[in-house]
């Protein structure tokens, strides 16, 4: 095909096009393999906000039952993973939007130096952490 060929253009485009798009769901997603795995993983949305006696974590993870999230705390920082999968009832449906990420997500959160007690807790779908601190 000639460098000037309508088709060969629109191809190239067409490409470029779908490459843009891979780069920014990635970048959207932020999904990077996990440590040790070939998996990608997202990052859900995070607050996080401190008392005297506690740090409070609020994590979107609507559908997700907090016992199957980890939350371990490695060298001042909070890890917390786990898996977000549509319900087995829907697994077989067709799909018509699918705007919320599914499969693995791990977030990473610096902690102030301390010692901390963890419990967790759904609210509004979300997964509530609290990390009480010891004194």
């Amino acid at each position: 095909m000639a460098p000037n060929d309508p088709i060969n253009w629109m191809l190239s485009d067409a490409i470029e096009t779908l490459a843009r798009a891979e780069r920014l769901h990635q970048q959207f997603l932020n999904l990077q393999p996990l440590a040790g795995t070939r998996e990608p993983c997202w990052e859900p949305p995070t607050d996080v906000l401190e008392t005297d006696r506690e740090i409070f974590i609020l994590i979107a993870l609507p559908g997700v039952d907090p016992n199957e999230v980890e939350a371990v705390i490695e060298n001042g920082t909070l890890v917390v993973s786990g898996r977000r999968t549509l319900p087995a009832e829907l697994r077989e449906a067709r799909i018509l939007r699918l705007e919320l990420p599914q499969g693995r997500f791990e977030r990473r959160i610096r902690l102030p130096s301390g010692s901390y007690t963890i419990t967790r807790f759904a609210a509004h779908g979300c997964i509530g952490l609290r990390l009480a601190k010891s004194i």
